[in-house]
């Protein structure tokens, strides 16, 4: 299985901007489809104060810094003339005390801005579907009823169009207390009984857990998103969580085996979380135009996109 679709990670959280103008996106989104990148999908429409388009919504609720782009018009833009499904993501606070809201305060924002999405970008071709961007990876009720709630508004708003989540296990490379594989399964099949008929999609993150662990965790994954009638992609992360500094570019051979680790697991879909910083041959990393090259070595791609 190759990887056919990427997270669009422009409003940045913890990683380095690569500072694109229209250009260069437009340079990348032909890169994307030369490898079969088909769907891309915008990690968040804001974090904190900083927006990708602007939003009504944000500005007067978080009092946003200036927007001096829409990011969602280009990225759909460029998705329509490539042939791309673009997934829209929701606002992330980044933590629930960040503005010190209650629950109920962050799902009327979401709300509201899920909605003004809608009015804005719902009629556009590429626009299909939704991403949640709340990340959970254990019980977490807050994070769960708003992952909940959220994805019921967007299948009120529009009943087509597929809702995504991307959670992580809470693994040694998460949490000070690894979750075991036994523990996990039976979590997560509780969390996805609360999700059924408002998520359709569960893409885990695959860098959490060691290596010799991760068939297992990605096998029982498979089975649990089936089981309560979701589709399962896998968010093989093209970033390497194993160096002392936050984040580089993966090790070459790292990534084919968790690609590997995946397609064995049955998923339906490989996504990664990041191509444009961590996989191509744009990016500021050296180690990112490399890894590129392995990766089209390896299927056979001609690396050079179509002008």
């Amino acid at each position: 299985m190759r990887i056919t679709g990427t997270f669009l990670d422009e409003i940045t959280h913890d990683i380095p901007a690569n500072n694109w103008g229209s250009t260069a996106w437009t340079r990348e989104f032909r890169t994307l489809k030369s490898i079969g990148i088909d769907t891309v999908i915008l990690i968040r429409a804001g974090c904190g104060r900083t927006v990708a388009y602007p939003s009504v919504v944000l500005e007067r609720e978080v009092k946003t810094y200036p927007v001096y782009e829409d990011l969602v018009d280009l990225f759909l833009t460029l998705s329509e003339e490539n042939d791309m499904a673009f997934y829209f993501g929701t606002y992330d606070s980044v933590t629930f005390a960040t503005h010190q809201r209650t629950m109920q305060q962050h799902l009327d924002l979401g709300r509201a801005l899920i909605d003004e999405a809608w009015k804005l970008y719902g009629q556009r071709s590429a626009f299909k579907g939704w991403y949640l961007t709340f990340e959970i990876g254990e019980q977490d009720p807050t994070r769960l009823a708003c992952l909940r709630q959220l994805g019921q508004h967007c299948k009120e708003l529009a009943p087509k169009l597929p809702t995504l989540i991307s959670p992580y296990i809470a693994g040694p490379k998460a949490v000070a207390t690894p979750v075991s594989l036994s523990d996990h399964a039976s979590s997560w099949d509780q969390m996805l009984g609360e999700l059924e008929s408002v998520v359709d999609i569960v893409a885990f993150q695959d860098g959490h857990v060691d290596y010799h662990e991760l068939p297992d965790f990605l096998q029982a994954n498979s089975e649990l998103i089936s089981r309560h009638g979701m589709r399962a992609w896998s968010n093989v992360e093209s970033f390497d969580r194993d160096m002392p500094f936050n984040f580089p570019p993966i090790d070459w051979r790292k990534l084919w085996w968790k690609m590997e680790a995946a397609a064995a697991s049955g998923v339906d879909k490989l996504i990664t979380f990041e191509f444009s910083h961590f996989m191509s041959p744009q990016s500021s990393w050296p180690a990112a135009r490399h890894l590129f090259m392995r990766y089209c070595d390896h299927f056979g791609i001609d690396p050079k996109p179509s002008p």
